[in-house]
């Protein structure tokens, strides 16, 4: 106990109680006193200070995908507040942890328009998984204390603490925190027993029946840290299993029974073996449309086994025949003790064909192209190689994404950084911020195409200022690739303001004080990447690709998932 602090060193310490020794953010005046209060506890808590809000709470999300723990991010009232909107909004969407903390004017001047006042707490009320205003130093430590135990538990989640600057001034006389373990009326997570048994044992007989089963696999078994678990469950039971684009890396690539990624630009076997599947194990996943396109064709002659942690993914989009509710890392082992050893070489061998089909009509194209110029496909491989496949990869949205997550290889659970239901362009540069902070003993790299790039060019100085080594691969076509080509192929190549004028990337590079470097042809591209590799210290390889490259496999919009188009010769 320590008597009589501020409301702002309390709000410091009360973060030194939860462990946390990375805080990104902006300073501005109105959260000026936890940022002074800060400044006495520089050996303890590391600041990153960004260019921008958006880039304090994307990084934050970088490292919370990586550390496993709550991600947290200061910004100051008004427009700082609601330059964190677009990241928390990304948090809420793919069940981040983050916890956001901002000031906001003194608490008689709310609701008068003061100066640089928004209702951020109203604003963000549909993008949280809760938010608080705080107008009384005295409520601080419990209020964040309850933050962290709701951005943690249960389905992760961002929260906002909004903190009125004369809460910040006021003292408390007597400072105490203890940590949140429970809340009234607030379940994170059903309970597994007894409750359960019935539909474990259902889902087990299910199983066993099943002739052509696949697991889907999502993010949840990432944040349960339920890797091992599922390991085990499909090594008894021989069931294919494909993951979501935020599961990547949660199994090995390489691991026998992984047959790829789902979704719209995911690999061909999943997505057609997915209509002809009697058995569809869902495991920490809901159901996106990215994964389902059409829902009234997807898997029409499958029983569904959905394990989900929150019961209001159940039936929200896909009927299920049984749920099993809880956290997989529980659930899980039960079920693999319940069902019997089996395997299913017949029918992964029929997802290996397919695995034929995709490398001879995409996979070798984009790997061992023909064409003069670099493909994204061959860059993204030849870094994934020269890492040994054990990088951290973290993307921007668009067409790398996507190329990113198709040829990328993983050696270990939590190495893809990625922003998956809200799409967010910018998202790369920051997050890699954060990955790197969590994990610097680590090789962090980021793709970014050129339109997401210049959304948050500014964070080069963060990783200049921070000396952090990570290495940044443009793959430049100057346009913005994933638009322009559904502009080709849907939109009769009316290419309507999708074309970039790009300045020199490099000479922006080199002006942060970053080293950079330019690769156009393909003898350049081994050196370029060795040299970018061995670089100490943070690097941009600015690769010039195939203006008019185009991803495939792809679902188009509203499609079922079996009419995969492997080339745009079907597309009329």
């Amino acid at each position: 106990m320590v008597k009589s602090v501020t409301g702002s060193q309390a709000v410091i310490l009360s973060l030194l109680e939860e462990g946390i020794d990375t805080i990104f953010g902006y300073p501005g005046g109105a959260i000026m006193p936890i940022y002074d209060a800060l400044y006495d506890y520089q050996d303890k808590i590391t600041h990153i200070l960004t260019r921008h809000e958006q880039g304090a709470v994307h990084a934050a999300e970088g490292y919370a995908k990586v550390s496993g723990k709550a991600g947290v991010c200061f910004a100051t009232s008004g427009p700082g507040a609601t330059n964190l909107i677009t990241g928390i909004a990304d948090a809420m969407i793919d069940s981040v942890p983050l916890v956001c903390i901002t000031g906001q004017v003194a608490s008689p001047m709310l609701g008068t328009d003061a100066f640089q006042e928004s209702d951020v707490v109203g604003i963000s009320m549909p993008v949280t998984k809760w938010n608080y205003q705080v107008t009384c130093a005295d409520e601080i430590p419990e209020a964040i204390a309850k933050a962290f135990y709701i951005a943690q538990s249960g389905r992760p989640g961002p929260v906002l603490l909004d903190i009125a600057k004369d809460a910040q001034f006021q003292k408390i006389d007597a400072f105490c925190y203890k940590k949140c373990r429970k809340i009234r009326s607030y379940i994170p997570e059903y309970p597994v027993e007894p409750t359960q048994t019935g539909n474990i044992k259902s889902a087990a007989a299910i199983i066993d029946a099943a002739q052509k089963p696949m697991v889907l696999l999502g993010q949840g078994v990432i944040q349960a840290q339920a890797e091992a678990e599922l390991q085990a469950f499909i090594e008894k039971t021989g069931i294919p299993a494909a993951w979501t684009l935020l599961g990547l890396s949660a199994l090995p690539t390489d691991h026998p029974l992984n047959v790829g990624m789902l979704g719209m630009h995911g690999n061909y076997g999943p997505n057609i073996k997915t209509n002809e599947a009697d058995l569809l194990i869902a495991i920490g996943m809901r159901f996106d449309d990215r994964v389902t396109s059409d829902v009234k064709s997807y898997a029409r002659h499958a029983r569904i086994i959905h394990l989900e942690i929150d019961p209001s993914e159940i039936n929200k989009i896909v009927k299920t025949d049984v749920a099993v509710l809880g956290n997989v890392k529980k659930t899980l082992p039960l079920l693999t003790a319940a069902v019997h050893k089996n395997s299913h070489d017949a029918w992964l061998a029929e997802f290996r064909a397919c695995d034929k089909i995709e490398f001879d009509s995409v996979i070798s194209k984009d790997l061992h192209p023909a064409k003069d110029g670099l493909t994204m496909g061959e860059v993204v491989r030849m870094v994934s190689e020269m890492t040994h496949d054990d990088a951290i990869l973290v993307t921007d949205v668009g067409q790398q994404q996507m190329v990113a997550a198709r040829y990328f290889r993983f050696r270990r659970s939590r190495s893809c950084v990625t922003s998956g239901g809200l799409g967010t362009m910018g998202y790369g540069l920051p997050a890699a911020i954060g990955a790197q902070l969590a994990a610097p003993d680590r090789t962090v790299v980021v793709f970014v195409g050129d339109g997401g790039f210049q959304m948050t060019v500014q964070e080069l100085g963060t990783m200049v200022q921070n000396k952090l080594p990570i290495k940044i691969i443009l793959l430049n076509n100057n346009f913005l690739g994933m638009v322009r080509q559904w502009q080709e192929l849907f939109f009769d190549k009316r290419y309507s303001f999708t074309e970039l004028q790009n300045p020199n990337f490099v000479m922006i590079a080199n002006g942060f004080g970053m080293d950079a470097h330019k690769v156009s042809h393909r003898d350049e591209l081994v050196e370029g990447v060795r040299r970018m590799l061995e670089h100490d210290g943070p690097y941009l390889l600015d690769a010039i690709v195939e203006k008019e490259d185009n991803v495939f496999p792809m679902v188009p919009a509203g499609a079922s998932v079996s009419d995969i188009l492997l080339d745009n010769s079907s597309i009329k």
